[in-house]
């Protein structure tokens, strides 16, 4: 009830953002961050957290689900951390990175050579997403009670019962995605003038509704490149994967979307870049963080892997 005609002057987030491109066709949620005037009971299976506490708690693995991620990250960029609340003794990449979530600093790229660089591809390239039945699949079939692929390998579509406590319905059934593999989430990062960026991939899904997000440096099931060339491993893929201990800030397995996919689990990294360089493949750019958090007030341009990166980003800040 609070969600559904809420004053205007108590929202602080209120936008619809993309799930899944590979695995939804144009599902979007609506995310939304509402402040009560007044004290709220938390009934049987709520509590309230402080911000510090949730930032702390993504540290934790298969722990804080996917739409708390987004909405988190959402928030982030409604708020804001400025270099004065540096505690003394930081290390250089948690100075770059809370410099970088502060609007005043210099970016590689303006917000507007961003902006153009996103709709000059929207404008060029097109996407056509037919619609088929799964039994007309190239490499697909039913068997067992499961739609797979040949290979064994991306994702398999099985049938589930469900029976559940404090949902709205009580008992259902419904299909879900179970993937084959863990995925890698990861943001590669560097330093620019001492401002932290994150090299972002302007990445197209069939599911999206424009053509192209914004993405992580790497988002994929490495499994699933395994029978292929060595060339058609994504970029930078082996560079996260190698990566030294020292260079890896974030590393904890998260679950993604628990209501349609079954024991979905994404290793999501932050790792600074070993050799840094402004030039990149053309469908790369480096961004500051604090650029990606004010795309977040608009539909449509960072992606719910992103958006995860970007909350995990904000707990390395607070912390």
């Amino acid at each position: 009830s609070y969600f559904q005609s809420p004053s205007p002057d108590r929202l602080l987030v209120d936008v619809r953002q993309s799930e899944q491109g590979s695995w939804f066709y144009r599902k979007r949620n609506r995310n939304m961050v509402l402040q009560v005037p007044e004290y709220v009971e938390a009934t049987e299976g709520f509590c309230w957290l402080t911000l510090g506490q949730i930032y702390a708690l993504l540290a934790e693995e298969d722990l804080v689900n996917m739409d708390t991620r987004t909405v988190l990250s959402c928030l982030t960029a409604a708020v804001g951390l400025t270099p004065s609340l540096l505690p003394d003794g930081v290390d250089a990449f948690q100075n770059a990175l809370v410099h970088s979530l502060f609007r005043e600093s210099a970016p590689l790229h303006t917000d507007q050579e961003i902006l153009g660089w996103i709709t000059d591809t929207r404008s060029r390239e097109h996407m056509r997403v037919e619609k088929v039945s799964p039994a007309g699949l190239h490499g697909w079939h039913r068997r067992e009670g499961r739609i797979s692929h040949k290979s064994g390998r991306f994702f398999d579509v099985i049938g589930v019962e469900v029976t559940a406590v404090g949902r709205e319905v009580r008992q259902w059934a419904q299909p879900m995605i179970e993937p084959n593999g863990t995925g890698v989430i990861a943001f590669l990062t560097t330093e620019f003038d001492g401002v932290l960026h994150v090299l972002t991939h302007q990445r197209a899904e069939p599911g999206f509704l424009d053509v192209t997000e914004l993405a992580p440096t790497v988002q994929c099931a490495p499994e699933s490149y395994e029978v292929l060339p060595i060339r058609a491993r994504p970029p930078y893929l082996d560079a996260v994967l190698g990566a030294a201990p020292d260079r890896v800030r974030y590393d904890v397995l998260l679950s993604e979307e628990g209501g349609r996919f079954r024991h979905a689990l994404n290793r999501y990294l932050v790792v600074e870049a070993e050799d840094p360089s402004a030039d990149v493949p053309s469908d790369y750019r480096w961004m500051t963080p604090r650029q990606l958090l004010d795309l977040l007030s608009h539909s449509h341009y960072v992606n719910v892997q992103a958006r995860t990166l970007l909350a995990c980003l904000g707990s390395l800040a607070v912390r």
